[in-house]
């Protein structure tokens, strides 16, 4: 049985990478939406009905475990997917997110505001305001969409992308922490970190989910013992094009991506 990994696109492999440098004994399969990305500015009916196809898909290549890296579909379908689709389509199947792990990691005890940046979808979900709510109630909370980081990435226009970076920046006014809440936006991180005040903490997702997974792994023993350890990555997008294999190997140098049609 193996971990299997699902993004929109190719941001999760960022994820993927931290998951593999903390985690190399098991075996991965990666899922990318890339036919249909970016999800953001899909509907939640678009989203839940895409992501169900990932998840067969995945689960059909003997995944145990299934973490959605993509934002936008945990906030949009994974508590359908925990409650309604999973215990009856594949019950041994766990289907875990991204946002509960990256709150936690944005509070400290000195926190009074924190910033999320996100897909539109994400944003308009409120996922992040709520959970953060729900950990500390007093906490002011400022969402903004960035619509275009996703496009810009995806298509390696990273000039383009440092600029939009500096815009969303100038948004936000006096956070402490600012939590990029999209799996592409870690690629950004260091102009985040150029155009933000030093101090704020900048929570991205790639620095957190491989001590994250590795710590649900070992609290689920059951689990963990089920999973393969072959060192291997199998990396599927639902469109191929030369652009995501460069991308690709930038972060796993031997990968070969393939195309599989897994919502025929």
């Amino acid at each position: 049985m193996k971990i299997g990994v699902f993004d929109s696109g190719l941001g999760g492999l960022v994820i993927t990478k931290a998951f593999v440098s903390t985690l190399p004994e098991y075996d991965y399969v990666y899922y990318g939406d890339t036919a249909n990305l970016p999800y953001g500015d899909k509907n939640a009916k678009q989203i839940l009905s895409y992501t169900i196809d990932a998840m067969k898909f995945l689960i059909s290549q003997n995944c145990e475990i299934i973490i959605i890296a993509c934002n936008t579909a945990t906030s949009i379908a994974l508590r359908f997917l925990q409650q309604n689709f999973i215990p009856y389509y594949a019950p041994d199947v766990k289907v875990l997110g991204v946002v509960i792990p990256t709150v936690e990691e944005a509070l400290t005890d000195d926190t009074t505001v924190v910033g999320v940046l996100a897909t539109n979808a994400t944003v308009d979900s409120h996922i992040y305001r709520e959970e953060l709510h729900k950990l500390k109630p007093s906490l002011e909370v400022v969402e903004i969409a960035a619509p275009d980081l996703v496009p810009l990435i995806e298509s390696n226009n990273f000039t383009a992308a440092d600029l939009a970076a500096k815009k969303y920046s100038s948004e936000f006014k006096s956070i402490d922490s600012l939590i990029l809440g999209c799996t592409h936006y870690p690629l950004l991180k260091s102009s985040f970190h150029k155009y933000l005040p030093e101090r704020v903490k900048i929570v991205s997702q790639d620095e957190l989910m491989g001590a994250k997974l590795k710590d649900y792994l070992t609290r689920h023993f059951e689990i963990d013992i089920c999973l393969s350890r072959n060192k291997e990555l199998k990396v599927w997008v639902s469109k191929y094009n030369s652009h995501y294999q460069e991308v690709a190997q930038k972060l796993f140098p031997n990968v070969i991506i393939e195309e599989v049609k897994c919502n025929a």
